[in-house]
């Protein structure tokens, strides 16, 4: 049987952008933006997009919109989260949970970032969604963020029924370095027997801080989330010494983790022209090879966080269906364990 493995040493070819993504990338690369770097880092997060208003998201989607500050892991400070909810009568069950964690590398972003992405889904699928502020690295490295993700979800658990849920349908999701988290949380609360986390919607997720994939190398320079920018990330997250290290900690580099078994159900979602696509598809195997439950979406010509990028593509709107096919049949199983006929 031939394989189809690349040469050592040789160039790769990256795999074309979906047209409609095209026009997108082109005129970021016309910004010339400068690369992520120590030095560039504080004027990125100054200057990224203005932090959209909760309350007028909410009000845009017909939604309600709390801000709160919960404890943070033990010893640190508080953490802030919006509290996105339906306007209408809770259901005697209370409503499914999605907890999410925005992207950004963990070196840059916002939750509010993520405000309208959360807040559609809390509105389509009746839901109640809580974006989750953490602590960015380098001021901030391993452990902090993916701590502070963990005790977000366990006092969201705790509380589900005061915030309008049900916490046999809670879901934890993120894009980028927040799929990442998600996948952190989720093997945390089956190593510490934490809360019973019903799904994991991993969108374009960051797993693996080696970067050795084919993918990762094809996509040196170009495209929304380069390598160059990821392997400045981990280095922010991990240090020199662990940066692209297999010893990494399994709960900062998700892909690091000796067992899959025992996770909760997977939605994992990448681009095809994107450098997370490998790592991503191989931790979909890893879940199947522990016997365990992944959905895996590889999309054709996706760059990474092409939804954000393009959300009016047909890709998009794919990706879409595809998700809320997904929560329907996850939250619909967990309605049944838990006798709730609300879905």
């Amino acid at each position: 049987m031939t394989t189809h493995e690349p040469t050592p040493g040789a160039a790769l070819a990256p795999v074309p952008f979906d047209p409609e993504i095209a026009p997108v990338l082109a005129a970021l690369a016309a910004a010339d933006a400068p690369p992520l770097s120590a030095e560039t880092l504080p004027g990125m997060r100054d200057g990224g997009p203005a932090f959209p208003d909760g309350a007028a998201v909410a009000a845009a989607h017909g939604i309600t919109a709390r801000e709160l500050r919960i404890p943070g892991p033990p010893g640190t400070p508080a953490l802030e989260i919006t509290v996105f909810a339906p306007a209408g009568p809770q259901p005697p069950q209370g409503r499914a949970i999605l907890v999410n964690f925005h992207g950004g590398g963990m070196i840059v972003g916002h939750r509010s970032w993520e405000h309208g992405r959360l807040a559609d889904l809390v509105a389509r699928h009746d839901a109640v969604g809580v974006n989750v502020e953490y602590r960015l690295a380098p001021e901030h490295p391993f452990p902090a963020g993916a701590e502070d993700t963990y005790a977000a979800t366990c006092w969201v658990a705790a509380n589900a029924a005061e915030l309008g849920g049900d916490a046999s349908r809670l879901i934890v999701m993120g894009g980028s370095a927040g799929g990442g988290f998600a996948a952190a949380v989720s093997l945390m609360a089956r190593d510490r027997r934490g809360p019973a986390i019903a799904g994991q919607l991993l969108l374009c997720p960051m797993l693996d801080n080696t970067n050795t994939t084919v993918s990762s190398r094809q996509y040196d320079g170009i495209g929304t989330w380069p390598r160059e920018a990821n392997l400045f990330a981990w280095r922010c997250v991990l240090g020199a010494e662990l940066a692209d290290s297999p010893d990494a900690p399994a709960y900062a580099a998700p892909s690091r983790a000796d067992d899959l078994g025992g996770l909760p159900p997977a939605f994992i979602e990448v681009g095809a022209a994107e450098m997370f696509r490998d790592e991503d598809t191989a931790y979909a195997s890893g879940i199947w090879a522990s016997g365990g439950d992944a959905e895996l979406h590889v999309w054709a010509g996706g760059c990474h966080g092409f939804d954000m990028y393009a959300p009016d593509a047909e890709i998009t709107r794919a990706a879409l269906a595809s998700r809320d096919s997904w929560l329907r049949r996850v939250l619909a199983r967990g309605a049944k364990a838990s006798g709730s006929d609300d879905v």
